[in-house]
């Protein structure tokens, strides 16, 4: 059984942002409320409206009213993902507030445990595209209390055959998981971001900003043999 340690006061908010792919997701929630969250396609733009879209979104709120922050780590576009995690570090240390990153592939899972009926599926399975024809992977459970999620293997770079031997043993220790490919609107989960993290906040977890570091799981650029 999880043991809630603190409670977010009824004036007090957590922001939570997801960059990693050309839209801009943002959430804001005092976890009373039902959350306000926006999706924005910038493509290129991201850069240079996000923090006009931050600004819009915090009003008639400020900065002050911020307990944490939550963002999405990746694995995603490298761009983009530094972009999030360095905003979010850069807002983090001016209002000594807490970051917590979450894995784009862990939303995606929470997300698709909490719309499904009866949690049928037990352990989820999520993949994602990746550079130079590879595969991001990872296997998640969320946990039987709704603390949060587990995983049970952790964001991997795989080629498709690995990725699909990997699904294969998993059938064969009896796990009866749903597969998930998170190809589009992954700026959408930005509330399972913020949900996750807040999950993680309640039991007394307190990440200082300089922790928080974006997941590329590949280099940017592929490595060349002179």
């Amino acid at each position: 059984m999880t043991t809630i340690i603190k409670h977010l006061a009824a004036n007090k908010y957590a922001l939570g942002l997801h960059t990693t792919t050309p839209e801009l997701g943002l959430a804001i929630s005092n976890f009373a409320d039902y959350p306000q969250s926006q999706v924005w396609n910038l493509g290129r733009d991201l850069s240079s409206h996000i923090h006009q879209y931050l600004v819009e979104l915090i009003k008639p709120r400020i900065w002050a009213d911020l307990e944490f922050i939550a963002v999405a780590q990746g694995p995603g576009g490298f761009t983009g993902t530094r972009i999030g995690v360095v905003t979010a570090r850069t807002l983090a240390q001016q209002l000594n507030i807490p970051v917590f990153t979450v894995s784009t592939l862990a939303a995606v899972a929470w997300q698709a445990y909490k719309s499904q009926e009866n949690c049928q599926y037990p352990v989820i399975a999520v993949e994602m595209p990746a550079q130079r024809g590879q595969v991001f992977g990872a296997i998640y459970q969320p946990n039987s209390d709704n603390s949060g999620i587990t995983a049970l293997l952790p964001d991997t770079v795989f080629s498709p055959t690995a990725w699909q031997k990997t699904l294969v043993l998993q059938s064969s220790l009896g796990y009866n998981y749903r597969l998930i490919s998170a190809t589009s609107e992954l700026a959408a989960t930005v509330n399972s971001i913020l949900e996750l993290a807040y999950l993680d906040w309640q039991q007394g977890k307190n990440p200082h900003w300089s922790q928080a570091l974006p997941y590329y799981g590949q280099h940017p650029v592929e490595d060349v043999t002179i």
